[in-house]
């Protein structure tokens, strides 16, 4: 018994940092209660199909549910009063969504219905139209293919009174970005957003294809998404210069398959996001070895947001301080909520405090970069500082190996990294910018599975590059890669960075 007081006895003394504990571990309760109902629910359904009969039968007792009544009818019942029912008029209308207007930028098509001829011829008198009721409801009509023909007059000029030899003569076409395929840039910008934003595999955008009436052969889908990454490449690299442009930039990795030709299985590659108020730009190596951070971060100075890969510690080691790390406190905060159940008291008490600092960061949400840092420095700073000594003495008793012990280590080995946040107000707090940026690779590759080859994968990067840009500004990424691919080979090269994605905001 003393030993158990003494294990329950350091709690800390501020209320606030109570109630969190207490509000963190009811709700840790509620989740695995629901598990276990869940669970109980599943050993009893297994257990039954196990150990019970093979079908299910009748209690013989239920069948006087359904006997015949008898012959003598049962005394009526004295009828109750009929209780009061009190009325009460509600002040004002119940508050609703309501409808939302159609946008007026939408193409409308206008069916009229008019009363017959015949039925006015009927009625008789003199029918005077006084106005019109005009009712709107939204329609859809699926993509279908279509033929754009271009038609080129050819002519000869004839010279009568001169030796002049006649000459045939036709308007030029005008340069493609895709001149050797048969697809328009509407039908390519179609494929790639399907793929990229819509994650629709090639072999189901075969289908839905051949249901618009015509085939086309996943090869050659295949075709026109690889000859499309390659036109878009210069504008790629510019993409990624004005994203390294800027001094904040937030990255993180996800790992894709890659089938390899000499291997049976399909080794694991790796696709990197960077992230910057100037757009999202990836890339895409074989393994995730620190070679491909170095190799497309360099040149880069400002602070670069991340997690705590050991492949990026080459990285400030080499900038000699012209790059500064800031942590995660998404991933810190991760770590503590994985330890819950081996050690429920000390993790909760360390997620309580970490919600504290965010809170901090809900209150600055709507402030100005100057205010933000201000109100950090107010707040989150004296936070900070009774954070530390927590998680050095949470070290020393907390198993190193144990989910507790590893948590308080990382966020320690972190420490520096992750108070770098207060000194700016243009950063944030955690890099949930980046992992948002690599999620659709993780809904994608649920549907197309892997990368065909590297090659294969560095198009998908370059490609996935614009229309994720296309997103974070408001852009709609069809529109874009269909005008993007139409100006392309009109453009001069030194005004290529005039087609990169804009904000619309």
């Amino acid at each position: 018994m003393p030993e158990e007081t003494a294990r329950l006895d350091p709690l800390p003394d501020d209320p606030t940092l109570l109630k969190g504990i207490v509000r963190e571990l009811l709700a840790t309760h509620q989740a695995q209660q629901r598990q276990i109902d869940q669970l109980t629910h599943r050993l009893d359904l297994l257990l039954k199909r196990v150990y019970g009969p093979r079908a299910d039968t009748l209690d013989p007792r239920q069948l006087l549910l359904f006997a015949e009544p008898p012959a003598e009818a049962p005394p009526a019942l004295t009828p109750l009063p009929e209780p009061e029912i009190e009325i009460i008029a509600t002040a004002g209308k119940k508050s609703g969504h309501g409808r939302r207007k159609l946008p007026a930028d939408l193409r409308r098509e206008t069916e009229i219905i008019d009363i017959p001829e015949s039925v006015q011829q009927a009625t008789g008198g003199e029918w005077v139209k006084i106005g019109e009721e005009i009712s709107e409801k939204l329609d859809y009509t699926p993509s279908s293919l279509f033929v754009r023909r271009i038609v080129r007059p050819k002519y000869v000029v004839r010279f009568p009174n001169s030796d002049r030899p006649d000459e045939m003569k036709i308007a030029e076409l005008p340069p493609e970005a895709l001149p050797k395929s048969k697809a328009a840039p509407g039908l390519v910008a179609d494929v790639i957003v399907s793929k990229l934003v819509d994650h629709l595999p090639l072999y189901r955008q075969e289908q839905r294809y051949a249901r618009q009436g015509f085939s086309i052969a996943r090869s050659t889908l295949c075709g026109w998404f690889a000859e499309a990454a390659h036109v878009l490449t210069p504008l790629w690299r510019l993409l990624r210069e004005r994203v390294l442009a800027s001094n904040i930039v937030n990255t993180d990795d996800t790992p894709v398959p890659v089938q390899d030709p000499d291997r049976d299985h399909c080794r694991t590659g790796r696709i990197w996001a960077y992230v910057s108020r100037h757009g999202t730009v990836y890339d895409a190596t074989e393994d995730r070895s620190r070679a491909g951070p170095l190799e497309f971060l360099r040149g880069f100075q400002g602070f670069l947001q991340c997690d705590a890969y050991a492949g990026y510690d080459e990285l400030f080691r080499r900038s000699q301080g012209t790059i500064i790390e800031v942590g995660c406190w998404a991933h810190a905060r991760r770590k503590f909520v994985e330890a819950q159940k081996t050690n429920p008291r000390e993790a909760h008490e360390a997620v309580v405090r970490i919600k504290q600092l965010y809170a901090v960061e809900h209150e600055a949400k709507a402030c100005d970069v100057a205010a933000r840092r201000s109100l950090r420095q107010q707040k989150s700073v004296p936070l900070l500082a009774a954070l530390k000594p927590w998680l050095d003495q949470l070290a020393v008793t907390a198993l190193p190996k144990s989910p507790l012990g590893e948590a308080a280590t990382y966020a320690r080995n972190q420490w520096a990294a992750l108070n770098v946040y207060v000194t700016d107000g243009a950063l944030a707090m955690d890099n949930n910018l980046a992992e948002r940026a690599v999620k659709p690779y993780a809904i994608g590759r649920k549907n197309w599975l892997f990368f065909g080859s590297d090659d294969g994968g560095r198009r998908l990067a370059i490609l996935s590059s614009f229309t994720a840009t296309c997103q974070q500004f408001g852009t709609n990424p069809w529109t874009w890669l269909q005008q993007t691919l139409t100006k392309l080979p009109l453009t001069p090269a030194d005004q290529l960075a005039t087609l990169l994605p804009a904000s619309e905001k």
